[in-house]
């Protein structure tokens, strides 16, 4: 993916389709390239899988971590960050968004819709999904959800990201396995591809068979591994 000439990354999906993990691995990638970036944590739905989980690695990462006071405990307090205004006030600042599941957690996104209208083609609005999780297997249910999250956040998106994964359990044979369902989606909505997720150990395995091939780190509680 080409960061160069982005200032935004918005994630959104269904729920447990894999948004946190690619996060976090969007971020520490862009902050490779270029500094600041940020990553906030806009998912007011599920106070325990947050993006605050991989602080260390994104402090050692010198990317900043926007997220709520609640984030991390066991509070379901749907509080949205207090600092999420400055992604928009600093034109200097690059950040990946990663907003909760489904059309409850895209609400949250509809304060700054304007504002992330406003960047045009500085920024992207990537719907991420995972043909492998429960209600979004099937192409038309999967449609369905996209339409609910547009509405309820009142944006568009620009592009696709094939998360396909079934955790450690995941395969090659999974990834690519995937790719029909992705291009059915793409094909049906006028989106791109943008971007398909392989776990890092597993990429030379799929290496030239499936587009645009992004080097996933997985996350497993307590620590990051490749």
């Amino acid at each position: 993916m080409d960061f160069s000439s982005l200032r935004l990354i918005v994630l959104a999906g269904h729920y447990g389709s894999g948004k946190t993990h690619l996060a976090v691995n969007l971020a520490l990638r862009w902050r490779a390239v270029r500094a600041p970036v940020a990553l906030a944590d806009l998912d007011i739905v599920n106070p325990y899988y947050r993006a605050k989980d991989a602080s260390a690695w994104l402090r050692e990462a010198d990317v900043r971590l926007i997220s709520s006071a609640f984030a991390g405990s066991n509070l379901d307090a749907p509080a949205v960050p207090p600092e999420m205004g400055r992604i928009f006030d600093d034109d200097t600042l690059c950040a990946v968004v990663d907003v909760g599941g489904d059309d409850r957690g895209a609400l949250a996104l509809g304060r700054y819709a304007g504002r992330i209208a406003a960047l045009r083609d500085r920024r992207a609005v990537l719907w991420v999904v995972n043909p492998y999780r429960p209600l979004t297997g099937r192409t038309d249910d999967a449609l369905a959800v996209m339409g609910e999250i547009e509405a309820a956040g009142n944006i568009r998106f620009t592009g696709i990201v094939n998360n396909a994964n079934l955790g450690p359990e995941t395969t090659p044979e999974n990834v690519i396995a995937s790719l029909p369902y992705a291009e059915t989606l793409a094909r049906e909505t006028g989106l791109p591809i943008v971007l398909t997720s392989v776990r890092a150990d597993l990429l030379p395995a799929v290496a030239g068979l499936v587009p645009n091939p992004f080097p996933l780190r997985i996350f497993h509680k307590p620590e990051w591994v490749l």
